[in-house]
């Protein structure tokens, strides 16, 4: 794995810990201190300095009462992972919302695909 590839990781990783805290309304400090650590830990981890290890993010899905693989789900770059977070994002939609969003998903999906073979 190259350095660019594990700091696009940890930052996505962080970010995905920091929006969990912010959704449960947490600070930096109670979830420093729920983990035992410091609060710098914390702040290292969401802005991406430091990768929280396996056991670690277990222990942050535990507070944030969420699966490990939803911290990890919003980094991957796998399709099918990627589609679980479109269908967790239109779940609570209503049918017509749901509707709006994939239109213009499709829409700029066949512009982007369109607009590929060109810049290659």
């Amino acid at each position: 794995m190259t350095k660019k590839e594990r700091e696009h990781i940890a930052s996505h990783i962080g970010g995905a810990i920091a929006k969990r805290r912010v959704g449960c309304q947490m600070t930096q400090e109670e979830v420093a201190e729920r983990l035992g650590i410091g609060n710098e830990a914390v702040s290292r981890i969401e802005r991406g300095r430091v990768i929280p290890n396996v056991i670690r993010l277990v222990q942050l899905s535990a507070i944030f009462n969420c699966e490990t693989a939803e911290l990890l789900g919003e980094v991957s770059l796998q399709t099918d992972d990627q589609a679980s977070r479109m269908k967790d994002m239109l779940a609570p939609l209503e049918q017509q919302d749901r509707k709006l969003i994939l239109d213009i998903t499709e829409s700029l999906a066949a512009r982007l695909h369109q607009k590929a073979p060109n810049e290659k």
